[in-house]
């Protein structure tokens, strides 16, 4: 059976051998005409979130965890060293611990891009009141 795309092809071939001067296809025309069929039988990719992909369950469970504890044991980290050297007991604990515990639930919230990253040399909102001013 004889596709009739093939038909065509072969017809403007006999026709001028593809050769434009001859009476054959563009080459313009060729190029869309290999662009839509190649667009019609290529498949779709998943897309990508920052050139990676998501982590799924245990792993993205693990990644978010360690993300948090880690915030947490670096600022009581911090707190125990200032007591044991400023010797403000417990003041150092107390302060850091609880820094520790907003860096660590803001390093979740980033991980999950429930919160953006934000851009080096910028402060919020002070680049678009700039625009907005001039």
């Amino acid at each position: 059976m004889v596709d009739s795309k093939d038909a065509d092809r072969r017809d403007a071939t006999r026709a001028g051998g593809g050769n434009p001067e001859k009476g054959g296809d563009s080459l313009e025309a060729r190029r869309k005409r290999l662009a839509t069929e190649l667009a019609a039988r290529s498949v779709p990719e998943t897309p990508e979130v920052e050139g990676r992909e998501k982590p799924q369950g245990f792993a993205l469970a693990v990644k978010l965890s360690s993300e948090f504890v880690a915030g947490v044991l670096v600022g009581a980290l911090l707190g125990y060293l200032l007591d044991r050297f400023a010797g403000t007991t417990p003041w150092g604990m107390i302060v850091f611990l609880l820094l520790g515990f907003c860096a660590g639930v803001l390093n979740v919230l980033r991980s999950t891009g429930a919160v953006s990253t934000p851009v080096p040399g910028s402060r919020s909102g002070s680049a678009e009141q700039d625009k907005h001013d001039q």
